[in-house]
């Protein structure tokens, strides 16, 4: 109620289209709430004109290119999106609006991302993912760069040291950690939209084209190319445990901390895993409560990580060519994770504590419920 107009129309578009995030956004502390609600709404407004496949490429182009400059155009709009999200292009003025009413640090640093993003997003658009190094190089644009961008959003609203928001290299691997989980889970849905997000230089060794790993008689071969992407993601988990460990406010710790458990738990489900070829890999939604109440401090994450790489572990095959590599780098996580001063930290809460977490653990999921329900012509039922 003691928001403007256009900041609760910026709060609405916040729950419209991100089921997944709106919840710990809105779990900000002060002015920085706003902040990343903003860049969130920014970047899903970039991110739908990349993936409407109806609007042609010497229109797209550009607009990638230019789109950190409409911020600053105070009647810039697009209304001729197919996409699910348009509302956020179809409205941009009211986004745009808060935009230029938030501090210009925060500012300057939407700006920053949006345009290395556009540029970025542009120059993938016709160029497939081959090396390993170009698949890193592209969850840097798309992913990577959120994460450098909220860190110095996190900075410079002086909740955290300003450590957080200059080591670009920590930031970076939290956004390629999420990105690639996605990658390897959404095999099934890209292939059936006519995207390819997979790196030629691994899925090569295992067939003649991606599409043919979806293929019964090929499923062996498949699940072991799915093994060496997800030992590949793995190698980020490291910096993500640094960088966690580096964080001093609450709520900034359990925006950064949620997402990577739902990812090292969906990368334990989807490992050796025929599904990820067939259908959908999802966490059960008990499983994902646990963990974002869980995912309080540093050692409760180690203590969840070493879980999952452990399920990882138990369900490496010996002749799986990636094997040693799987081995190698959960290794070095368990050597991270300290697991038996850890598993303590995780379960060992005060009963006053346990139960105002399960309260609001349960207001979030009738909350996240009633959203969807209320906005299904916006968010289609299969978004994740």
């Amino acid at each position: 109620e003691s928001l403007g107009r256009g900041l609760r129309t910026c709060y609405r578009y916040l729950n419209q289209t991100s089921r997944s995030f709106a919840a710990v956004i809105q779990a900000l502390d002060g002015e920085l709430r706003h902040a990343v609600c903003i860049f969130y709404l920014v970047l899903r407004a970039l991110d739908t004109v990349e993936d409407d496949m109806t609007i042609s490429l010497e229109v797209k182009v550009p607009m990638l290119h230019k789109f950190h400059t409409y911020l600053y155009q105070p009647e810039w709009k697009y209304m001729e999106s197919k996409e699910k999200d348009r509302q956020v292009l179809e409205d941009f003025p009211t986004i745009s609006m808060e935009f230029r009413n938030l501090s210009k640090v925060y500012q300057d640093v939407i700006s920053d991302i949006c345009h290395k993003m556009g540029v970025g997003m542009a120059e993938f658009l016709e160029n497939k993912v081959d090396s390993l190094e170009e698949w890193d190089k592209y969850c840097h644009y798309v992913a990577g760069l959120v994460g450098i961008g909220l860190s110095r959003l996190f900075s410079a609203s002086e909740l955290e040291d300003p450590i957080v928001g200059q080591d670009t290299e920590l930031a970076n691997s939290m956004g390629l950690f999420l990105q690639k989980t996605n990658i390897i889970r959404d095999y099934l849905e890209d292939q059936q939209s006519g995207r390819e997000f997979w790196p030629r230089e691994v899925w090569s060794r295992y067939a003649k084209k991606l599409s043919d790993l979806a293929k019964p008689e090929n499923i062996d071969m498949a699940v072991q190319c799915l093994n060496e992407l997800i030992t590949n993601a793995l190698h980020h988990v490291p910096d993500v445990l640094t960088y966690l460990s580096r964080l001093k406010n609450q709520s900034v710790f359990n925006f950064c901390a949620i997402p990577q458990v739902m990812a090292i738990a969906t990368l334990a489900a989807c490992y050796n895993n025929q599904q990820v070829f067939k259908g959908v890999v999802k966490i059960r939604k008990g499983q994902a409560v646990t963990l974002m109440m869980d995912a309080t401090n540093i050692q409760a994450v180690k203590a969840i990580m070493y879980q999952y790489v452990e399920e990882i572990y138990q369900k490496i095959p010996s002749t799986d060519p990636s094997s040693n590599k799987t081995q190698q780098i959960i290794s070095s996580i368990r050597a991270l994770s300290l697991p038996n001063s850890s598993m303590a930290s995780r379960h060992h809460y005060s009963p006053i504590y346990l139960s105002c977490a399960m309260l609001l653990a349960a207001l979030s999921w009738q909350y996240l419920s009633t959203i969807s329900k209320a906005t299904e012509d916006y968010v289609q039922a299969g978004e994740n």
